[in-house]
């Protein structure tokens, strides 16, 4: 699909608004810089479960594959506090966080989760993870308001993230 083929979707973000879109992808950068790849694909499988984006779990369901992480661990992920040592300590820890970020409560992110990710990730580090988590929270927004099927990846579709 070229960039000028408007998609049949309720919005399409890189042809309604270019500006912001071209933000996105600048931050989406930014904040996925330096996260280990298997950990930034978990973030993003295990947040769009949580929001039910269907668009986003595709797209990172065929990233994850293609980087070769384990698809029994992809399977398991929705029951990674009961799947034993198929996750290590810092990805569970990692979960966790991306977990309390997505779903923000009245207690937002405990002092243990934190302190957990602390342990595992310097300050830099912990900072990435955060903005990576806050990235698929905002592009699973994005999918869902826009009514992204499942399938589609704007990133073929738009010369921004070329």
């Amino acid at each position: 699909m070229s960039v000028r083929t408007r998609p049949s979707t309720r919005m399409w973000i890189p042809q309604d608004n270019p500006a912001v879109y071209k933000a996105l992808v600048a931050l989406q950068r930014a904040s996925s810089a330096g996260v280990d790849a298997e950990i930034g694909e978990l973030i993003s499988m295990r947040v769009s479960q949580l929001n039910g984006c269907a668009y986003c779990l595709h797209m990172h369901a065929g990233d994850a594959l293609a980087a070769r992480i384990d698809p029994h661990k992809l399977l398991m992920l929705p029951a990674w506090r009961e799947a034993g040592t198929m996750f290590d300590t810092r990805e569970r820890a990692v979960l966790a966080l991306a977990e309390q970020l997505t779903e923000l409560g009245e207690g937002g992110v405990t002092d243990g989760v934190f302190d957990d990710v602390r342990a595992h990730f310097d300050a830099v580090e912990t900072g990435q993870l955060v903005a990576a988590i806050a990235m698929i929270n905002t592009w699973n927004r994005i999918a869902i308001a826009g009514g992204y099927p499942a399938g589609l990846d704007e990133r073929r579709a738009s010369p921004a993230f070329g």
